[in-house]
Protein backbone atom coordinates (compact mmCIF):
# COMPACT_ATOMS: atom_id res chain seq x y z
CA UNK A 1 0.00 0.00 0.00
CA UNK A 2 2.75 2.76 0.51
CA UNK A 3 5.75 3.52 -1.99
CA UNK A 4 7.53 5.41 0.96
CA UNK A 5 7.30 7.76 3.38
CA UNK A 6 9.34 10.91 3.91
CA UNK A 7 10.51 13.16 7.01
CA UNK A 8 11.50 16.65 6.39
CA UNK A 9 14.16 17.48 8.40
CA UNK A 10 16.88 21.07 9.17
CA UNK A 11 20.09 19.23 10.45
CA UNK A 12 20.72 16.05 7.85
CA UNK A 13 23.64 15.00 10.23
CA UNK A 14 21.67 14.76 13.24
CA UNK A 15 19.16 12.87 11.62
CA UNK A 16 21.08 10.55 9.94
CA UNK A 17 23.21 9.86 12.81
CA UNK A 18 19.95 9.38 14.86
CA UNK A 19 17.81 7.50 12.08
CA UNK A 20 20.88 4.94 11.40
CA UNK A 21 21.09 3.48 14.52
CA UNK A 22 17.01 3.17 15.18
CA UNK A 23 16.79 1.60 11.35
CA UNK A 24 20.11 -1.08 12.51
CA UNK A 25 17.81 -2.03 15.16
CA UNK A 26 14.70 -2.60 13.08
CA UNK A 27 17.33 -4.36 10.96
CA UNK A 28 16.85 -2.29 7.88
CA UNK A 29 19.25 -1.39 5.20
CA UNK A 30 20.61 1.88 4.13
CA UNK A 31 19.36 2.13 0.30
CA UNK A 32 21.10 5.29 -0.16
CA UNK A 33 22.74 8.51 1.60
CA UNK A 34 23.21 11.34 -0.76
CA UNK A 35 24.43 14.49 1.40
CA UNK A 36 25.29 17.21 -1.11
CA UNK A 37 21.18 16.56 -1.31
CA UNK A 38 20.72 16.16 1.59
CA UNK A 39 18.46 12.65 1.67
CA UNK A 40 19.11 9.65 2.63
CA UNK A 41 16.38 6.17 2.64
CA UNK A 42 16.16 2.61 4.46
CA UNK A 43 14.05 -0.45 3.26
CA UNK A 44 14.00 -4.02 4.55
CA UNK A 45 17.12 -6.34 3.29
CA UNK A 46 14.79 -8.56 1.07
CA UNK A 47 12.10 -5.85 -0.36
CA UNK A 48 13.00 -2.07 -2.75
CA UNK A 49 9.80 -1.17 -1.44
CA UNK A 50 8.38 0.80 1.33
CA UNK A 51 11.48 3.09 1.41
CA UNK A 52 11.69 5.35 4.93
CA UNK A 53 13.62 8.73 3.67
CA UNK A 54 14.42 11.54 5.63
CA UNK A 55 15.43 14.81 3.89
CA UNK A 56 15.46 18.39 3.79
CA UNK A 57 12.20 19.48 2.09
CA UNK A 58 11.81 19.28 -1.52
CA UNK A 59 10.73 23.33 -1.26
CA UNK A 60 13.55 24.95 0.28
CA UNK A 61 11.55 25.97 3.63
CA UNK A 62 12.34 24.73 6.86
CA UNK A 63 10.93 21.47 8.39
CA UNK A 64 8.23 21.34 10.82
CA UNK A 65 6.27 18.48 12.45
CA UNK A 66 2.84 18.01 12.46
CA UNK A 67 0.38 17.74 14.98
CA UNK A 68 -1.26 14.71 15.37
CA UNK A 69 0.93 12.81 12.75
CA UNK A 70 3.17 9.76 13.78
CA UNK A 71 4.87 6.88 11.70
CA UNK A 72 4.63 3.55 12.58
CA UNK A 73 7.73 1.48 11.70
CA UNK A 74 6.87 -2.37 11.81
CA UNK A 75 9.45 -4.39 13.80
CA UNK A 76 10.23 -8.20 13.11
CA UNK A 77 9.84 -8.96 16.87
CA UNK A 78 9.62 -7.51 20.26
CA UNK A 79 13.36 -7.15 21.08
CA UNK A 80 13.95 -4.76 18.03
CA UNK A 81 10.85 -3.09 19.45
CA UNK A 82 13.38 -2.35 22.79
CA UNK A 83 16.35 -1.93 20.55
CA UNK A 84 14.99 0.54 18.70
CA UNK A 85 13.55 2.70 21.17
CA UNK A 86 16.70 2.28 23.13
CA UNK A 87 18.52 3.51 20.38
CA UNK A 88 16.32 6.10 19.80
CA UNK A 89 16.86 7.76 23.51
CA UNK A 90 20.58 6.61 23.17
CA UNK A 91 20.81 9.10 19.96
CA UNK A 92 18.61 12.28 20.69
CA UNK A 93 15.70 11.67 20.79
CA UNK A 94 12.73 11.76 23.65
CA UNK A 95 10.51 8.96 24.90
CA UNK A 96 6.38 9.10 24.04
CA UNK A 97 5.93 5.81 25.81
CA UNK A 98 8.27 2.67 26.47
CA UNK A 99 8.02 -0.56 24.89
CA UNK A 100 5.31 -2.80 26.03
CA UNK A 101 2.02 -4.37 25.80
CA UNK A 102 -0.74 -2.18 24.56
CA UNK A 103 -3.80 -4.86 24.82
CA UNK A 104 -6.34 -2.11 24.16
CA UNK A 105 -5.22 -2.05 20.21
CA UNK A 106 -4.89 -6.24 19.96
CA UNK A 107 -3.78 -8.59 22.59
CA UNK A 108 -0.28 -8.88 20.86
CA UNK A 109 0.48 -5.39 20.21
CA UNK A 110 3.87 -4.75 21.75
CA UNK A 111 4.85 -1.36 20.73
CA UNK A 112 7.13 1.74 21.94
CA UNK A 113 6.67 5.50 20.76
CA UNK A 114 9.65 8.55 21.05
CA UNK A 115 10.39 11.87 19.32
CA UNK A 116 13.55 12.17 16.98
CA UNK A 117 15.87 14.86 17.63
CA UNK A 118 13.39 17.73 15.49
CA UNK A 119 9.94 16.30 17.09
CA UNK A 120 8.70 14.28 14.99
CA UNK A 121 6.79 11.13 16.74
CA UNK A 122 7.59 7.84 15.78
CA UNK A 123 5.99 4.23 16.45
CA UNK A 124 7.79 0.74 16.56
CA UNK A 125 6.25 -2.26 17.22
CA UNK A 126 5.01 -5.69 16.28
CA UNK A 127 2.10 -7.28 16.07
CA UNK A 128 3.45 -10.77 16.64
CA UNK A 129 3.07 -13.35 19.71
CA UNK A 130 6.15 -13.08 21.95
CA UNK A 131 8.47 -16.03 20.76
CA UNK A 132 9.01 -18.21 23.40
CA UNK A 133 12.87 -20.17 23.97
CA UNK A 134 12.89 -23.34 22.65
Amino acid sequence: MISHTYIGINDFERAFAFYSKVMTALRLELKFCERDKPWAGWKAPDAPRPLFLVGRPYDGNPAGRGNGQMIALLAPDRAAVDDAHAQALAHGGACEGPPGLRPHYHPDYYGAYFRDPEGNKLCVCCHDPAQTAV
